[in-house]
């Protein structure tokens, strides 16, 4: 059983962490009243990744992923959060239209913008685009040959080993929201964020310790490999220092320089 110490700190981030809302809803339910958790992960609380603008769109090709990245094409990207079309676009980003015309047909044709609408005006036709999704991240199955394998070198306490379990995290919800699109389907996924400050690098440590016994104990409750039926999931939890923010001076905050032992 988790100890009140970690409990109250998971109760915590499970009602304040940013969980779209369904899940939030089923959080403080199961919460403050012992609800039955089947209802958090069901069919009907997954996330509908199928059609519309995403918040995030993940880049699995390299070719893709060099067309994002060419500066006047990333802009363009960007301003296309709202549809748009190339001669808005022109005055926004001081190109000509034609030079707006050209980067716009490589963008949709390697599925980063897409057709909204069309409008006549006079003799023409005037194409309004759309960006597919409002922001957009560079899987590491886009550099397959140098991807990090966190199978390599597993190491708790490795800056560099979290690095490696985030850069698989993104391939495979990636691959895993590619795969829930096409199919129309729903994806079952959860996530919990937020900043605890520690007192010392030993309430840290000893914070850390807690939360693996109490993991261990909750995986060992749940999990069932012989299940008919059943599926895998992957659970990965991080812990790292905050960045801070630059003083208005120029100067480091004092938390970043001190931390008692």
């Amino acid at each position: 059983m988790p100890t009140p110490k970690i409990a109250t700190i998971l109760r915590e981030l499970l009602l304040f962490c940013p969980v779209r809302a369904c899940h939030t809803h089923s959080l403080r339910k199961i919460v403050a009243a012992g609800t039955d958790r089947s209802s958090l992960l069901d069919k009907f609380c997954c996330r509908w990744e199928g059609g519309g603008m995403f918040e995030v769109g993940v880049i699995e090709d390299p070719v893709v992923a060099e067309v994002s990245l060419d500066p006047v094409r990333a802009r363009l990207l960007a301003a296309l959060v709202e549809p748009g079309s190339a001669t808005t676009l022109a005055a926004q980003a001081g190109l000509t239209r034609q030079k707006v015309n050209h980067h716009l047909r490589t963008l949709e044709s390697h599925g980063l913008v897409e057709l909204v609408e069309e409008r006549r005006k006079g003799n023409c036709t005037e194409r309004v685009l759309r960006a597919t999704a409002a922001s957009y991240v560079i899987s590491p199955a886009a550099f397959s040959a140098v991807a990090p394998d966190p199978e390599r070198s597993p190491d708790q306490q490795s800056a560099r080993w979290l690095l490696a379990l985030a850069s698989r995290l993104v391939r495979e919800v990636g691959e895993l929201i590619t795969g829930a699109r096409a199919a129309r389907r729903p994806l079952a996924t959860f996530a919990v964020d937020s900043e605890i400050r520690f007192a010392s690098a030993g309430d840290r440590a000893a914070f850390a310790a807690e939360l693996t016994e109490t993991l261990a104990a909750l995986v060992s409750r749940y999990h069932d490999g012989s299940a008919t039926g059943g599926r895998r999931h992957r659970l990965v939890v991080g812990l790292h220092p905050s960045l801070l923010l630059p003083r208005a001076d120029g100067t480091r905050s004092a938390e970043q320089d001190t931390e008692k032992e």
